[in-house]
């Protein structure tokens, strides 16, 4: 902050308690000329007594200025005057982050040291890694996981980037970047509606339009390189299986024309440098059980 500024705010912040204090005091009355006097003035037909401010509120407002005058002398609030205390955002972060850290961090370190399975089936370390999740996931995903358009679902066997501890550790930790070239230039028109009758062709469904012949050549030659000859999809490249019923981006013809007509982005970032390795050893436990705990709990009702 510029000497300028921190003088324009000292200034300001001065002017206007001085000025607060000049008409709490200059207005003040200690006698009342009466039970029936008024100060004249009518508002439909309700008048206002002129009768002195209540000793105790007036009391209140000198305490609030002089306790005013105490705090911006101790603590940063006049432009860039730090304050005698020396106090700062940054510092009661830190404090309050070595507490933490003293209180929670033996509780970490002994998740950290248990394997990925039995992590995820401790209650205590599920409750936790909920946590992590609802702060740090559930923004995209959704508080129960289940993701929404654009957004994988964490909660079923179908993974872009792979489903073992390691992979979803790698996912978090070091992001993911899911590209898709957008097709219409190399296919046309035409090509577009083939592939996309192909496409849906693979998971027993039929398109409303396209050869799916003609599909089929167009996407051995331009999809199979990611999505593999039988569209089973492929991790090494995010590539998802289009033989089965989940979709990310919509499974109508629209939609499915859209995405290879104009290619898709998908990105998510990493957490490598927001969240302690013990934190994300936790968060692993928990997205992993989704798929995998919650799945065979479900499964045996």
């Amino acid at each position: 902050m510029s000497n300028f500024w921190s003088a324009w705010i000292i200034v300001l912040t001065v002017l206007t308690l001085a000025g607060n204090a000049w008409v709490l005091l200059a207005n003040r009355k200690t006698v009342s000329r009466g039970p029936d006097t008024t100060t004249g003035h009518n508002y439909d037909g309700i008048e206002e007594y002129d009768n002195p401010l209540p000793a105790w509120w007036f009391w209140s407002f000198v305490l609030l200025f002089l306790f005013s005058i105490g705090y911006l002398i101790a603590y940063p609030g006049l432009g860039s005057f730090k304050g005698l205390l020396g106090w700062t955002q940054v510092n009661q972060l830190e404090k309050e982050l070595a507490a933490a850290q003293e209180r929670y961090g033996p509780i970490f370190d002994r998740y950290a040291a248990m394997p990925i399975e039995e992590v995820a089936q401790d209650p205590q370390a599920r409750q936790m890694g909920q946590r992590l999740f609802a702060n740090n996931c559930s923004q995209c995903h959704g508080v129960d996981a289940r993701g929404s358009f654009g957004f994988p679902n964490l909660t079923d066997n179908d993974w872009l980037w792979g489903s073992s501890p390691e992979q979803i550790r790698q996912t978090i930790t070091h992001g993911r970047q899911g590209v898709m070239p957008g097709w219409e230039s190399v296919l046309g028109n035409k090509g577009v509606v083939d592939v996309t009758a192909y496409v849906l062709s693979l998971s027993g469904r039929e398109a409303p339009a396209g050869d799916i012949n003609a599909g089929e050549q167009a996407y051995k030659t331009v999809c199979a390189t990611c999505h593999g000859p039988e569209g089973k999809g492929d991790i090494a490249f995010g590539a998802p299986n289009l033989t089965d019923d989940i979709w990310l981006y919509g499974s109508s013809p629209a939609w499915i024309q859209q995405t290879v007509r104009y290619g898709r982005n998908n990105v998510m970032p990493a957490f490598g440098e927001n969240l302690e390795p013990a934190k994300i050893h936790l968060l692993v436990a928990y997205v992993w059980g989704l798929s995998n705990l919650d799945a065979k709990e479900t499964a045996s009702r």
